[in-house]
């Protein structure tokens, strides 16, 4: 890992930044103690990074998350209640990781995947619009259609047009500028360039802009327009941020429920996270998922032993490591220990950072992941991968994560049963002679009740006197309910005046007095 080094600590430095708001921001969301998204920030880059497979993916809290961990603060009556099914929830996850549940994240489609990172590029750069303007009612990290502030993605951006700060904008602009100019430019002339990382030099930039007109009436940025990390007087008060599990309340059913919606909802964002950065990943590593599930229960179980709120493995902070260059779990390690060591050290100075600062960073993150090209590139592959993909996108825009990867999913089956009923047989007219139509059914490797009507359409448009030759040579399964159909049909057969030749690894039969009895007779798998 530490061969890397040059690589991982300057991505780790541009995920410290990216992670800082969207740790408080979350938290916010959710209705939980701020400091409580800076513990799962520091227990996910430290404790699940280093436990994790994953090379280069990074966990946190993540926004997903963040409408269950509201409503469940108040059903279960208090924080502290509500971290004892946080530190169950992990606990669930660990027995998922030993389950070998992982294997579920390998049957998302590609499709779905893309779907889901372009979509969260497109939603990262949608929510961050107002944060660059300085309009900052919504808090970070709030990233399902409908907000907490009452407002949608789209009326939150319509709103910003009457709250635009010249102070935010301005440095926003600027940082912008220093970000294209360093990743376009600078990193080809020289090493350093890449050693010291564009969004570093923004940050500062927006912190000497910060101190520099502070006094000024027309471009100051004020306290809700800056980072807000909470600052202890002492040790003492620091040590009083920390919250602690009141078990006396584990024997409540709503506690296991709530227990088991952490675990299976951080466990799916988890392994689609983890399908999407190894796609992402330019040496293209296999995490293993089950060894994941088990950091991260571990990670749940110790941030809510603290006070921290659940962890997953996040698509945000990940593609950005990626995108900076990360090449190890270093990287997300170290970050968790910027994290921590920033918090404890110069958290006055971590409060003079411009949020429009961390939005300009973001849209880099966010367009990176939703290059235009990628649409195109979608469509060429057809329509069975276009649709999924796109049903996807805009599901994730117009509602939330889960409930947009749900619709795409949904859309994929719906393409294979589709492409199943389309593939099930291939049916050639052959030729007429005599008045006898000559028509050959090939079926085929694997034919299961998803085939019966595709099958059964074909079977009942066959017209009177023709010659049908059944091909089943390459047939591995055929499932009971078309050997059914093809039973019903010999009766119909007779009727129609319809020869049937049917074509086995066994040998020809003409009319066939039973499929039933022929394919019963024959093995079913290969």
């Amino acid at each position: 890992m530490f061969k890397t080094i040059k690589n991982d600590l300057p991505a780790s430095i541009v995920v410290f930044f990216v992670a800082l708001p969207l740790c408080l921001g979350i938290a916010l969301a959710s209705g939980a103690p701020l400091f409580s998204g800076l513990i799962a920030g520091i227990v996910g880059g430290v404790v699940v990074g280093s436990l994790s497979g994953s090379q280069i993916g990074v966990s946190g809290p993540a926004a997903g998350l963040a409408a269950i961990v509201l409503t469940a603060i108040g059903a279960l009556g208090g924080y502290q209640n509500f971290l004892v099914a946080v530190v169950l929830g992990g606990a669930i996850q660990l027995g998922l990781g030993l389950l070998r549940a992982g294997v579920i994240g390998y049957y998302f489609p590609s499709s779905v995947i893309k779907g889901m990172l372009t979509g969260i590029g497109i939603i990262i750069i949608l929510k961050q619009i107002p944060h660059f303007f300085g309009y900052d009612a919504d808090p970070e990290g709030d990233f399902a259609f409908f907000q907490v502030d009452g407002e949608n993605t789209f009326s939150e951006i319509i709103n910003t047009l009457n709250y635009i700060s010249p102070g935010p904008t301005i440095v926003a602009v600027i940082g912008l500028g220093i970000l294209i100019l360093w990743d376009k430019v600078l990193t080809k002339k020289a090493k350093v360039f890449k050693l010291i990382q564009g969004p570093l030099v923004a940050v500062v930039v927006g912190i000497v802009f910060f101190v520099l007109t502070k006094d000024n009436e027309y471009l100051s940025i004020s306290g809700p327009q800056l980072v807000s990390v909470p600052i202890p007087d002492d040790a003492a008060s620091f040590m009083n941020q920390f919250s602690f599990p009141n078990f006396s309340v584990i024997t409540r059913p709503e506690i296991w429920i709530t227990a088991f919606t952490i675990a299976l909802v951080a466990s799916l964002e988890t392994l689609l996270c983890v399908e999407a950065t190894d796609k992402l990943d330019p040496e293209r590593r296999v995490t293993p998922t089950n060894r994941e599930l088990l950091a991260q229960g571990t990670g749940n179980i110790i941030s809510g032993l603290i006070g921290g709120l659940p962890i997953t493995q996040v698509i945000v902070r990940s593609s950005a490591n990626i995108q900076s260059g990360g090449k190890s779990k270093m990287s997300a390690i170290i970050h968790g220990f910027f994290l921590l060591i920033s918090v404890i050290l110069i958290p006055r100075l971590l409060n003079m950072i411009p949020l429009s600062v961390l939005a300009a960073i973001l849209f880099i993150v966010g367009y990176k992941l939703a290059k235009p090209a990628l649409f195109k590139q979608m469509y060429n592959l057809g329509w069975k991968q276009f649709i999924p993909f796109t049903v996807t996108v805009g599901g994730i825009i117009f509602t939330d994560l889960l409930v947009g990867i749900g619709l795409g999913l949904g859309v994929g089956i719906v393409v294979i049963l589709i492409k199943s009923y389309q593939n099930s047989h291939f049916l050639h007219i052959q030729d007429k002679s005599n008045g006898y139509h000559k028509i050959k059914m090939t079926l085929a490797e694997e034919v299961t009740f998803f085939n019966k009507g595709a099958i059964l359409k074909e079977l009942d448009g066959i017209p009177k006197d023709t010659y049908l030759e059944i091909d089943v040579r390459n047939t591995r399964y055929l499932d009971n309910d078309i050997i059914e159909i093809l039973e019903d049909f010999l009766w119909k057969a007779k009727e129609r005046n319809v020869e049937i030749h049917l074509i086995s690894e066994k040998g020809n039969i003409e009319n066939p007095p039973s499929f039933l009895e022929f394919f019963n007779l024959r093995p079913k798998t290969a």
